[in-house]
């Protein structure tokens, strides 16, 4: 028995010399540098303007609007199916406030940007440095956009660390329209160069044209998202109208109708994806996070 051991031990030893001749590489994983869902929705609450809100506290707002819908319904109608269907529509609907207007707000910094743009370009152009073009567009610059550079300038003036500003200054704007003009600039400033008023005469031409087809496509598309979106809340108005009546939402407390109901749940949330997917317009990501 104990020549047992000692074998086993010495080859255990044996092998553990073995494997630590050999260096592994450790391959990252798919997920590293994915931006997760919880990221793009802190980055649609800081671009929706709620300052004081963070991913936490809204869905806190989405458990309690799915729980008190739930309660509330169940008591009403005396249905759970049927009070489970109407709280996950209003427990998305925090969400879905939150997003609209993110994307309400994208829109008109669409149009925005290349005046802001225009403006550092002639701020360069008359001899002002980096930091004083973009401290003057909380004087002069458009007006929703004002707040953010002159917290940049009080930034600045405080700390005098550029680089350090100008990540702060991305994370309050959480615009992918931004992190392109501040990389730029953080380039010009850390490497130098003559083309920098080139380089933002580009930038702003471009945005421009993106944001012109932007608008078309968009005045193009509007009626088709809103008579879809028309047609998948209609059975839902109907059946918040029939549970008014005891009688008609008595078939949906048997497991027969209560599938039924689940099944249609089903097919809008189906229907709805994909009407999303097919009509949505590319946006522009934030790969320079």
């Amino acid at each position: 028995m104990t020549g047992v051991v000692v074998g086993l031990g010495v080859g255990l030893g044996a092998f553990l010399i073995w494997w630590s001749c050999w260096v592994q590489e450790r391959v990252p994983t798919p997920r590293q540098g994915r931006v997760g869902p919880l990221a793009r929705l802190g980055d649609d609450i800081v671009q929706a303007g709620f300052v004081g809100l963070r991913t936490r506290g809204l869905l806190v707002a989405v458990a309690m609007a799915f729980l008190i819908t739930f309660v509330g319904a169940w008591a009403f109608v005396g249905v759970p199916v049927i009070a489970l269907c109407f709280a996950v529509l209003m427990g998305s609907a925090p969400i879905g406030f939150v997003r609209g207007r993110a994307r309400r707000r994208r829109a008109r910094l669409r149009d925005l940007w290349p005046d802001a743009v225009d403006n550092i370009t002639s701020a360069v152009r008359a001899g002002m440095s980096l930091p004083e073009a973009l401290t003057q567009l909380g004087v002069r610059g458009p007006a929703e956009l004002r707040p953010h550079f002159a917290a940049f300038g009080e930034d600045y003036r405080l700390t005098g660390r550029f680089s350090d500003c100008l990540d702060r200054l991305k994370e309050a704007l959480a615009d992918p329209v931004a992190d392109r003009l501040i990389e730029s600039l953080r380039i010009a400033r850390e490497v130098g160069g003559s083309d920098l008023g080139q380089l933002l005469r580009t930038l702003s031409r471009f945005l421009r044209d993106d944001a012109r087809t932007r608008a078309e496509l968009e005045a193009r598309q509007s009626w088709t998202v809103n008579a879809a979106k028309l047609a998948v809340a209609a059975p839902w108005l109907v059946l918040l109208m029939l549970s008014t009546r005891p009688e008609s939402v008595a078939a949906y407390k048997s497991p027969t109708g209560a599938a039924v109901l689940l099944a249609g749940a089903a097919l809008s949330l189906a229907a709805y994806w994909l009407m999303i997917r097919l009509a949505r317009l590319a946006e522009d990501e934030r790969v320079l996070r």
